[in-house]
């Protein structure tokens, strides 16, 4: 049994502490998305706890129903937001996730003291003391809300899109490059959501 995400890291800071991950650096179509999660610990109740995990650990319907319970209980505030395919392709994958933060930080209901990023590298500018955590995600109960708010909220747009632009398993591939999305893109060529700067498109634009 893997390790459980706890609030370790949360306790050992001062103020309120927001939990930062974000999903869909890989892919060659879709936004980045970026979330951000303050967990009341005085109120969470077990049950809910038991739900918060690694994102990529849980199944679909996990996450969703994590997803779902968290905001039901009124005691995790959260902020999801993206850095577009433009932005990637103008500003590079790395500094559009670190905008997809910063951005999911400061839409926050309150700003927080400090947050903790899954990781081993913090966004400039984000207005507060941060600290890294490597696989975080599996650590830090802040971090593993963040990333099903992400990874939710991610899902869900490249699931609507895949209506928009049948044939290229974004319901199910998420804009990864499975090899249906690769004969789709050889055969189809790429959707205004395609990153242009990711090869294999870029030999395709």
């Amino acid at each position: 049994m893997g390790i459980m995400p706890s609030f370790r890291f949360e306790l050992r800071c001062e103020g309120r502490v927001a939990g930062i991950d974000e999903v869909g650096r890989g892919p060659l179509a879709g936004p980045v998305v970026a979330a951000a999660a303050v967990i009341d610990r005085t109120r969470a109740a077990r049950k809910l706890l038991r739900m918060i995990d690694d994102s990529k650990k849980l199944t679909l319907e996990q996450r969703e129903e994590a997803y779902e319970a968290m905001i039901a209980s009124g005691v995790v505030q959260f902020a999801v937001a993206e850095a577009s395919v433009e932005e990637i392709d103008r500003i590079n994958i790395l500094q559009a996730t670190y905008l997809a933060m910063r951005r999911a930080v400061r839409a926050l209901a309150e700003q927080p003291e400090v947050v903790l990023i899954d990781g081993n590298r913090a966004p400039p500018q984000l207005g507060c003391r941060a600290e890294t955590i490597v696989g975080g995600d599996a650590h830090s109960y802040s971090i593993a809300a963040a990333s099903i708010f992400a990874k939710v909220t991610r899902d869900r747009y490249m699931h609507a899109l895949a209506l928009t632009y049948p044939g290229y398993g974004w319901e199910t591939n998420r804009g990864y490059g499975s090899q249906q999305h690769l004969e789709a893109l050889s055969m189809l060529g790429p959707t205004p959501h395609h990153r242009r700067s990711f090869a294999p498109v870029t030999r395709l634009v």
